[in-house]
């Protein structure tokens, strides 16, 4: 599996806003590249943060 997809999973899992150090704990996938990938994922509008250092699924 994928990083966007074990990270897209998580979200979805979750169902709330989660921090990149959380996704980082939950899915085992170190932390700089939870926040690379995170980048990634708002810059391709499937993520978005509605808070200040949390993210959620587009909905």
């Amino acid at each position: 599996m994928e990083i966007t997809d074990k990270i897209l999973n998580q979200f979805a899992k979750s169902g709330k806003a989660l921090k990149g150090g959380e996704i980082a704990d939950l899915t085992g996938i170190d932390k700089k590249l939870v926040d690379k990938t995170l980048k990634k994922l708002m810059s391709e509008d499937k993520i978005y943060s509605p808070v200040r250092c949390y993210y959620d699924l587009k909905k």
